[in-house]
């Protein structure tokens, strides 16, 4: 791939050093050796060739030099600025090629991002499943707590209420004790 990239660049390089203009895509012409058709011909240039415009002009003809580096005049209309098909095809042709394998490549990409996509959205689903789960873990252990909690209050106003009931009785029975009475300081013991 790197070298055909490579070669693209070079030769489209030394194609606009030398060719900047193309014989017209519709018709091959003939070459003179003069500017005019009663100039011995001195060969023929196919349509879309490419040919290097030399800045010598006369009537209706122009001077080149053609991809054989033969130097002769053809019709200056029929000579065109830029690149002729001819030489636009195969880059065109390299271009559809990359296009084709940077879409091949997408394509596995795009399968690759789906498979990835489901198999996030099936752990997505997994883990919801879990927080669920592990929610309703919470809450059952929620109730535990508070229940406990219920019953630990509850089993302290138990014993606090049994405490404060024996003091009450204990009181009350201390009350109806007899005293023992107090020696008097008269007896002698």
């Amino acid at each position: 791939m790197f070298t055909m990239v490579v070669l693209l660049l070079i030769s489209n390089g030394l194609m606009a050093q030398q060719a900047t203009h193309f014989i017209t895509d519709d018709v091959d012409i003939y070459m003179h050796s003069g500017p005019g058709t009663q100039y011995r011909i001195l060969g023929t240039i196919e349509a879309g060739q490419s040919v290097t415009l030399l800045n010598e002009s006369q009537n209706d003809y122009s001077k080149i030099r053609d991809h054989k580096n033969r130097e002769g005049w053809v019709i200056s209309e029929l000579v065109k600025k830029g690149t002729g098909l001819r030489n636009r095809l195969p880059i065109v042709e390299a271009e559809l090629a990359k296009a084709k394998q940077t879409l091949a490549q997408l394509d596995q990409s795009s399968e690759s991002v789906t498979q990835q996509l489901t198999s996030a959205n099936q752990q997505i689903l997994s883990l919801e499943s879990e927080l669920a789960s592990a929610s309703q873990q919470r809450d059952h252990a929620i109730k535990e707590l508070n229940a406990i909690q219920d019953n630990a209050q509850s089993r302290m106003w138990q014993q606090g209420a049994l405490i404060a009931g024996l003091g009450a009785l204990i009181g009350i029975f201390l009350v109806y004790l007899p005293r023992p009475q107090r020696k008097k300081k008269s007896r002698w013991m």
